[in-house]
């Protein structure tokens, strides 16, 4: 990011590291799960193509993440355990469980027609995420077996339910017939009226499934003679097991216990009310500006792979500006958003409730489904050889001053990342390397890359507008709720003054942004 006088805004940005030695665990849920798979039409209780599809995005975490050794799931929940001693992106808890849902998210986008191959993918699926900070081994022991018996408790209910239902009842007799009915009484219940013995159920319904890295050997090449020359490598598999908290089951794989250590014997019984006591908490200040910021990971590799433009990509910027149009008509909290590159912020409400903590994981969740989802209509003839994923971070600003200098700290970074990239890219194409072009532009200022552009014939201001001052995305002004996106100069008073409605319950628009000195909207 570039640096200008407004920089102090990222001292709000709060620090959540989940100190060691606590064992970073981060579960992932379905937001809104029950709708979304009535709307595809998943059977019930159980859809095994489902399950399978969650598991095969599980798998793919823990390919892609390399800390990632372990995970449990069941239904629409995962997970993922991180090595003891990890390092990844800082132990930031906020880094790390967006990361994870939006690759889950995108990946199970990408893999729906694998699994689902008759059926088109109506909604965007999206999760929930939030870390659980193991302060040790019995911790993340007690955890595991609360979502293990979750997970029985949990089918042997539904079972019972959709049983009865098939058989004719409505769900809400169903539910008063179940009501009370403790673990014996519902296995009689299967057995007695419909001939079910509840251990013979598959076990990925009953046991929920483990994603696992083994180490095996790969041929990676063949000697003269025929002979295989071999390497170690870990792989990820699904295995079940009936007790995945237990010494005995952690023994079989060596990584859970060289990279986190031996569970103990047996356990005590551990109320989930003290489990939850281990979630990493971060609450959000009521009455602050909420903006909640996602941007690319790996995106520069990302869009080497996929052959993007150099500097800009327009049909990539759009596809970004598709999906936040997409939020804001998802979530009617959000107000505004700003976007460019690969980044966007989205503004919340001054009295936003919305999900409080898990809010990042929300946007991100849904950003990274919308954003495979839409591919297709952007870049109908390319396919991207691995699911694009994003971080985010949520911060509260305590005025409206200070969330119009965030505002502009972005513009100006658009404006300045763009500059800089377009001379690069120029000097690139015209046969510098790499390293050339950063010392050519080394220490210059606005003035003389006007002048470097100029010798290729390039007068800066006549750039796209969308390169230059990046998207503004709202809604319409005449009071309805279509939104739109514009490419204008969120820096001046003038634009907040044709737009009244974007904050009209919080505060006059004129004290939100108030007018900014000549020199600063020079730039533009």
């Amino acid at each position: 990011m570039a640096n200008s006088k407004y920089e102090y805004v990222k001292c709000f940005e709060v620090e959540d590291e989940v100190m060691y030695p606590n064992i970073i665990v981060v579960q992932i849920d379905g937001r809104d799960f029950g709708s979304f798979s009535e709307k595809h039409g998943f059977e019930k209780p159980n859809d095994d193509k489902a399950l399978n599809l969650m598991n095969a995005c599980a798998i793919k975490v823990l390919e892609n993440f390399s800390d990632v050794i372990f995970a449990y799931g069941f239904t629409d929940e995962y997970s993922f355990v991180l090595k003891k001693e990890t390092t990844f992106y800082q132990r930031r808890a906020s880094k790390i469980l967006s990361i994870i849902v939006s690759f889950f998210s995108s990946t199970y986008v990408t893999k729906w027609k694998e699994f689902f191959s008759q059926k088109e993918l109506s909604v965007p699926p999206s999760f929930h995420s939030r870390v659980i900070s193991c302060a040790s081994m019995e911790v993340l022991q007690a955890y595991l077996l609360w979502r293990q018996t979750e997970c029985h408790i949990s089918n042997q209910y539904n079972t019972c339910l959709w049983k009865l239902v098939f058989s004719g009842k409505s769900e809400k007799e169903a539910k008063e017939i179940l009501k009370g009915r403790q673990k014996q009484e519902q296995n009689e219940l299967l057995f007695q009226q419909f001939g079910i013995n509840y251990k013979d159920l598959p076990q990925i319904f009953r046991q929920g499934s483990c994603a696992i890295k083994i180490k095996v050997d790969d041929i990676v090449k063949y000697r003269e003679d025929g002979t295989p020359v071999k390497r170690p490598r870990k792989k990820a598999i699904i295995v079940h097991s009936e007790n995945v908290a237990t010494k005995r089951f952690w023994n079989n794989y060596t990584c859970l216990t060289e990279e986190l250590g031996s569970l103990a014997e047996g356990i005590n019984k551990i109320k989930p009310e003290y489990l939850r006591s281990f979630q990493f908490e971060s609450r959000l200040m009521l009455s602050t500006w909420i903006v909640v910021r996602v941007d690319g990971c790996h995106f520069h590799r990302f869009c080497d792979d996929n052959g993007f433009q150099k500097p800009n990509d327009e049909q990539a910027l759009k596809l970004m500006n598709s999906c936040a149009v997409s939020l804001l008509e998802m979530f009617k909290d959000i107000i505004f958003a700003y976007g460019m590159s690969d980044e966007y912020s989205f503004v919340l409400k001054k009295d936003s409730l919305l999900y409080q903590s898990e809010i990042v994981s929300a946007v991100v969740s849904l950003f990274s489904s919308m954003y495979v989802m839409k591919w297709k209509e952007f870049f109908p003839v390319k396919e991207f050889k691995e699911p694009p994923y994003v971080d985010g971070r949520c911060v509260c600003y305590p005025s409206s001053e200070i969330l119009r200098d965030y505002l502009a700290w972005r513009q100006v970074d658009c404006h300045i990342n763009n500059q800089y990239n377009t001379c690069f890219w120029l000097l690139v194409k015209s046969g510098k390397s790499r390293t050339e072009a950063q010392s050519s532009l080394k220490g210059t200022q606005t003035r003389e890359k006007n002048e470097l552009l100029a010798k290729f014939g390039i007068d800066y201001n006549a750039l796209p507008i969308i390169f230059r001052m990046g998207s503004s995305v709202f809604r319409e002004p005449t009071g309805n709720d279509r939104v739109v996106v514009e490419h204008c100069n969120i820096i001046e008073t003038s634009f907040w003054k044709e737009h009244p409605r974007i904050l009209h319950e919080e505060e006059s628009l004129l004290t939100i942004l108030r007018p900014h000195s000549n020199k600063m909207l020079r730039l533009f």
